[in-house]
């Protein structure tokens, strides 16, 4: 089913909706919060909350792209769970080395309003690269791919793949310190 349809159901709040996203984007999402979670447990209620975020989001909300509206919601969901188990001293896995890896060129906890334009500026900034290094950083830091894996998909060596990493994170600090972003 095409997307533009599975938001028209949302929209005439239509339970087939959430039926046909789970059918469409389910393993998409799983993937999102595997990656993180390390837990099918875990996972499988993130992916399930992540229709019931969607059901409540839309409307009003009308998302361009459906796929990156729901990976964005399980992504955050994931997250969140990821750092209440942390806190529980639960967890481990990918999620922790990669916001360990950008905490040195964004920080950790920065203000809502700082995020917003934090969010700006990295958008701007993963424009700028080049398209390999742009998929590679964005495998690892949003999909928390794990460096070996991203150097099979490459077809790359691991010490390439942190190479590339090291380097976009460096030009990334210097590019929000002239920005005016500090950590």
């Amino acid at each position: 089913m095409e997307d533009t349809h599975i938001i028209e159901l949302y929209w005439q709040r239509n339970e087939m909706a959430i039926k046909e996203s789970k059918t469409k984007y389910g393993a998409y999402c799983g993937t999102i919060a595997g990656n993180i979670l390390h837990s099918a447990e875990d996972t499988e209620e993130c992916v399930n909350d992540t229709w019931l975020h969607a059901w409540n989001s839309i409307p009003p909300e009308k998302p361009c792209r459906l796929s990156v509206f729901l990976g964005r919601i399980t992504r955050n969901l994931a997250i969140d769970r990821y750092r209440r188990n942390k806190s529980q001293k639960h967890g481990g896995g990918q999620a922790a080395l990669c916001i360990d890896e950008l905490s040195e060129c964004i920080g950790e906890n920065s203000p809502v309003e700082d995020r917003a334009a934090l969010n700006e500026l990295l958008n701007i900034f993963l424009s700028s690269l080049p398209e390999k290094n742009r998929n590679i950083f964005l495998l690892r830091y949003w999909y928390f791919i794990p460096v070996r894996d991203i150097a099979r998909r490459c077809g790359m060596t691991e010490g390439a793949v942190k190479m590339i990493l090291q380097r976009v994170r460096s030009k990334l600090k210097e590019y929000l310190e002239k920005e005016g972003v500090g950590i």
